[in-house]
């Protein structure tokens, strides 16, 4: 059985790790740099960096963070934010990433997905979606969950898949910050038509949510920010309420 992994993500603003309440209210988390350390050191399975202002903002992922990070860590490390492009992702993998993560800019061109997955290997791009519940529907938005488009959640999933995404990075709007859990029917919805790993995200708030995430959702990993950033959820304690609920984790 594969082992399901827990992902703290780095949210960049401003060269600081941020985390907000529904993409907004955004309050300091602390360095990005000291963080990866630490959660390399307490058990990560990956790391996720995401430079949440650079598409908004129009510029590349800020290298320098990209170098000094990859050289705290010895665990996968994927990178997202404003990469549009083969020499984005040439350019990122030489400053030590494992993996690259593309939203905005995959939806605007969708034949970036095939080309960075012929080009690196599907195995090295990773597909965030950013969508929102609107009434029935679940609806992807751009550019930091600030453009609403008319893609829905689940064919644009299917369409990643088939351009050659390995991984789809979920998050849902609605849960992001509440720590009221994961947006879990979605999830397993997802699970359902996709044959590639869901990586869950929005509403961690307790270890049963990640429990609910990987048994309901099906999700193959949980990623999650204020509550390891802030000292919340012991990232090793958690993995041993994984284990102690028969869900496969690497302790």
């Amino acid at each position: 059985m594969l082992t399901k992994r827990i992902i703290p993500c780095l949210d960049i603003k401003n060269g600081r790790t941020v985390k907000g309440v529904n993409f907004v209210d955004l309050r300091d988390a602390g360095d990005p740099v000291e963080l990866a350390k630490q959660y390399a050191n307490l058990g990560a399975d990956e790391l996720v960096f995401l430079d949440i202002s650079a598409t908004l903002e129009g510029r590349k992922t800020m290298h320098d963070m990209v170098l000094k990070v990859a050289e705290q860590v010895n665990i996968p490390f994927t990178v997202g934010g404003g990469i549009s492009s083969i020499e984005d992702v040439d350019d990122l993998l030489h400053c030590g990433a494992d993996k690259i993560s593309v939203n905005s800019s995959a939806v605007k061109r969708p034949e970036l997905i095939n080309e960075l997955s012929r080009k690196f290997g599907s195995q090295c791009v990773v597909v965030a979606i950013d969508a929102k519940q609107i009434e029935d529907k679940w609806m992807v938005h751009l550019a930091g969950g600030t453009i609403l488009t008319d893609l829905n959640l689940f064919d644009w999933a299917k369409e990643v898949e088939q351009r050659g995404a390995g991984e789809i990075l979920f998050t849902s709007m609605n849960n992001d910050g509440t720590k009221a859990g994961f947006a879990n029917d979605a999830l397993a919805k997802l699970s359902e038509i996709v044959n590639i790993p869901i990586i869950a995200s929005g509403g961690a708030g307790s270890t049963q949510h990640f429990i609910d995430a990987f048994e309901n959702g099906n999700a193959d990993a949980a990623l999650a920010a204020s509550v390891f950033h802030f000292g919340e959820i012991d990232i090793l304690d958690l993995k041993k309420e994984l284990k102690n609920n028969n869900i496969e984790v690497r302790l």
